[in-house]
């Protein structure tokens, strides 16, 4: 149900391309159009499956507009009176006051949390949907069958969940095949960030890894936030922290499929269903489309101009130039990169595809390496 309303929605988005939105989702277009037909028809209630669902529920009984409040709180512990009433007013008109609805859940014994400091807040988000891509992984817990590492993927502008992931481990290989499937349905961002930790970042003198040079070869800029800096992954860390409080707090889990069933019902809560008071009380959907950029499933060749001087990257990222040895970095051994002068006499780029990676200053005995910063 929670994709069928996804599909429905990013196919209304004026421009959309619904048989690419087919493919990604994997389903025929007769049956999309089905699907918009009878909601533009009958609204979500379109969406059902009709042979499972009644039309009607008798054992529901009408409950008063305290009584719904109240409901509705004990779906979502988590959420507070203004996030509440954004919810309410999709089906109750009118509806009392955030404080108002505050009083109710004391009336009705819920816990509420105190008021918290006001503060000044700056916030920045990217102009478009696909700009930025947050990337990281929430802290891990442990289950009855081992641990579980949540990898959890958010578009900047619009605070989208692209990708939840329940996962064994840490690797690059768990990674890349996680993230392959997001591209898959959302297409390709512009850029990603993520902090400095593995798979994504190793230290200062290798600060690309297998998984990011695989990024960079999809034409995805890569950037990494400032080391002990979470803030720089500011709303990838809010959004850890609702995740915390809306599905892991007090719970225990059998094992991963577990984990990710839990993941799987929340994230559509969460993305079409939740206000959002960074976004005006907005859902992130509301704010989101998919990339016009589609995954490549085997990635081209990599070419460079007439022009540029092509070296390979030897063992333990080492480039032989003119004489000179220097490192750009292990995760590139094995590929061409490119040299290109600069206005700078004696000072050469070094390129992978079309990402600048150092420059080499080959005027002393030593060739001197300055790493080129993060996009």
């Amino acid at each position: 149900m929670s994709l069928k309303h996804e599909f429905v929605t990013l196919a209304r988005t004026p421009g959309a391309n619904i048989r690419e939105l087919c493919r990604r989702y994997g389903i025929s277009p007769p049956t999309a159009y089905q699907l918009l037909e009878r909601h533009a028809r009958e609204g979500d209630a379109g969406l059902l499956e009709r042979s499972r669902r009644p039309h009607n529920s008798p054992n529901r009984t009408p409950a008063a507009l305290e009584q719904a409040v109240v409901d509705l709180r004990e779906e979502h512990p988590a959420w507070g009176g203004r996030t509440l009433r954004e919810v309410l007013l999709r089906s109750y008109n009118p509806v009392p006051s955030p404080g108002t609805i505050t009083a109710i859940l004391r009336r009705n014994g819920c816990t509420v949390g105190g008021k918290r400091p006001q503060r000044d807040w700056q916030r920045f988000e990217h102009p478009h949907p696909n700009d930025l891509w947050q990337m990281d992984f929430k802290g891990h817990f442990p289950t009855s069958a081992g641990r579980c590492h949540p990898l959890t993927v958010l578009d900047d502008h619009s605070r989208f969940a692209l990708g939840l992931r329940a996962c064994a481990n840490e690797r690059t290989e768990t990674v890349q095949e996680e993230l392959s499937a997001i591209f898959r349905t959302y297409g390709l961002p512009v850029r990603m960030l993520m902090d400095n930790g593995p798979p994504w970042g190793h230290d200062a003198d290798h600060p690309r890894t297998p998984l990011t040079v695989w990024l960079m070869r999809l034409g995805i800029q890569v950037s990494h936030g400032r080391p002990y800096h979470p803030q720089t992954q500011g709303k990838d860390e809010r959004f850890h922290r609702t995740l915390k409080a809306e599905v892991l707090q007090g719970r225990h889990f059998v094992d991963l499929p577990s984990c990710q069933a839990a993941f799987d019902w929340w994230r559509p809560v969460y993305n079409f269903e939740r206000p959002h008071q960074a976004l005006d009380m907005a859902t992130p959907l509301s704010r989101y489309t998919p990339s016009p950029r589609s995954f490549p499933e085997t990635l081209p060749p990599i070419e460079y101009g007439d022009g540029d001087l092509v070296r390979k990257v030897m063992a333990e990222g080492w480039v032989s130039f003119k004489g000179y040895a220097f490192k750009v970095g292990r995760a590139l051994r094995g590929y061409p990169v490119a040299l290109r002068p600069t206005e700078d006499d004696g000072i050469w780029g070094v390129w992978f595809m079309t990402h600048p990676i150092a420059d080499v200053d080959l005027r002393g005995p030593e060739p001197q390496v300055t790493r080129c910063p993060d996009v």
